[in-house]
């Protein structure tokens, strides 16, 4: 089973309990590699380019193990290699990460920006006000120029790709008594929501402004104890 980012959970090992295994898929992506795919993966990290020789020395293992786990690495975007002479004439193979394997190391991108944005007066400046303001005009901007001259039922189809492309894991429904349902099922910016509210009545506005045809209310949030943000729409009369 591939957890989405090019990790087999069922190779973590034979013994893992359902439970584990429910914890592993949550983990960063990095620590629910087998053990010596990790290793090979934080050896390069370390070292940069490296022959799988080096590397079976340097983790004390075969060569063929490197190797059978080069290839998985290879096969999942995670791991490239290039041709080069080893001194002795004979072609070796050299390997690097490649940049989607930044995606299995820890970034604290919202930590940083909550932080940055702590430096300009907390949750009620108004200059962080300002901030998410202009974030807003810059996704309207964006949008529009995908939900022009369609009808209001392709509108809200199209904005939920936005919201997915941004992120957000969202989905729309149908309702029975008619309008959509459009459900976030992640929040891209969690961190910073959590101490910047700005970031929520931000979220609402974009939307609100991207469907002027329509009336926009949200109808859950993550902020309040909800598992989703969900946003019922409904045309104006």
């Amino acid at each position: 089973m591939n957890n989405g980012h090019g990790v087999d959970v069922n190779e973590l090992s034979d013994s893992v309990t359902d439970d584990e295994l429910h914890v592993a898929a949550h983990e960063p992506p990095l620590a629910t590699m087998p053990t010596t795919r990790r290793a090979i993966v934080m050896a390069l990290k370390r070292h940069g380019n490296m022959r799988s020789g080096e590397l079976a020395e340097l983790l004390g293992i075969t060569v063929a193990a490197v190797r059978q786990q080069l290839v998985r690495l290879d096969q999942d975007g995670l791991v490239t290699h290039r041709r080069d002479p080893d001194g002795r004439g004979r072609p070796s193979h050299t390997y690097q990460l490649t940049p989607a394997a930044e995606m299995l190391f820890p970034k604290r991108y919202g930590d940083l920006t909550t932080e940055l944005l702590g430096y300009l007066g907390g949750p009620e400046s108004d200059e962080v006000g300002r901030l998410f303001e202009q974030r807003g005009r810059r996704r309207l901007a964006d949008a529009r120029g995908r939900l022009a001259e369609k009808p209001l039922a392709e509108q809200v189809n199209e904005l939920t790709r936005i919201l997915d492309e941004d992120g957000y894991l969202a989905d729309v429904e149908e309702l029975p008594e008619g309008g959509w349902r459009i459900t976030e099922h992640n929040c891209a910016i969690l961190s910073v929501a959590t101490g910047f509210r700005q970031a929520c009545s931000s979220e609402l506005s974009f939307i609100r402004n991207a469907l002027p045809g329509a009336r926009v209310e949200r109808v859950a949030h993550l902020m309040d104890g909800a598992h989703v943000c969900a946003y019922e729409v409904q045309p104006r009369s």
